[in-house]
């Protein structure tokens, strides 16, 4: 496993001479190849070398981890253990060196493309200086424009400003003659609105005296055929008194009339019992 990537790490190492970058399959600018397409194909080659690197780191930890597992089985652990540190350590210092020798070629690599990027700019700002030149002109011609139109303006303000005052003075004074009469429209309009609520206060006042008055008169009505009502009652009450004392009165004649009549009936049966006694003794 590690001979196989080991071998896949030096071909991708074999693609570049003496820290120069070259594309593969590339022999120069005559290949017709751009630089985009030739810093795309060596960000690759820095992209595909990093991944063997890491996977080898990766393989190299496994194994490590693989030989210690298995050197507890062994009679002589400590030893085990040292060996396959040792091996683990000489893969991990060729990984480092590899490592670093891809670090410093990325490094010179971005380098090289900020070098390039600074020629461009410089060969860019060369290109556009007539026309930064021709645009400062025009700014500056521009610059002045307003600055004359601005003082133009000025002064034209300036010309116009007693005009303005009249003007303003002249809005003021309707303003303020606006409110005024604002003010005395509302304030007829306030004294015909106290008006007619004084009215309709008035108005509500007298009905309300008058349904008082009614209810006074209502009252007093009620409470005197009340009066008529109770007096009529009591009338009443006194008759049927009198009406019921007057015939208790004639039902106790009669029943002593009757017990009179009672008493001289038996009176008389008794006076005719000893008359009819005596004439029986005298037989």
């Amino acid at each position: 496993m590690v001979s196989g990537v080991d071998t896949a790490a030096s071909g991708a190492q074999a693609r570049t001479a003496s820290g120069a970058l070259a594309p593969l399959g590339a022999s120069g600018t005559s290949s017709g190849v751009s630089s985009d397409t030739q810093d795309s194909a060596v960000q690759n080659d820095f992209a595909a070398r990093q991944k063997v690197l890491d996977r080898r780191t990766a393989e190299n930890n496994y194994q490590y981890g693989v030989a210690q597992h298995n050197c507890y089985d062994t009679f002589f652990v400590n030893h085990c253990l040292g060996k396959a540190r040792d091996s683990m350590r000489v893969v991990q210092a060729d990984i480092r060196q590899q490592q670093l020798a891809l670090d410093e070629e990325q490094r010179a690599d971005n380098a090289r493309r900020r070098d390039e990027q600074a020629a461009l700019q410089r060969a860019r700002d060369q290109a556009d200086a007539p026309q930064r030149a021709a645009n400062e002109t025009a700014s500056a011609q521009a610059f002045e424009d307003k600055q004359r139109q601005h003082a133009l303006d000025q002064a034209q303000r300036q010309a116009e400003a007693p005009q303005r005052a009249a003007n303003e003075q002249a809005f003021q004074d309707k303003q303020r003659q606006h409110a005024l009469d604002q003010a005395q429209r509302e304030g007829a309009q306030a004294q015909s609105q106290r008006s007619a609520n004084q009215a309709a206060y008035d108005k509500k006042q007298s009905d309300y005296q008058k349904q008082l008055d009614q209810a006074r008169a209502q009252g007093q009505q009620q409470a005197q055929e009340r009066a008529d009502k109770a007096q009529r009652f009591q009338q009443k009450q006194e008759d049927a008194a009198k009406h019921k004392a007057d015939v208790e009165a004639r039902q106790k004649q009669a029943a002593e009339k009757a017990q009179q009549q009672e008493q001289q009936k038996q009176q008389q049966e008794q006076q005719q019992q000893q008359l009819k006694q005596q004439q029986q003794q005298g037989q």
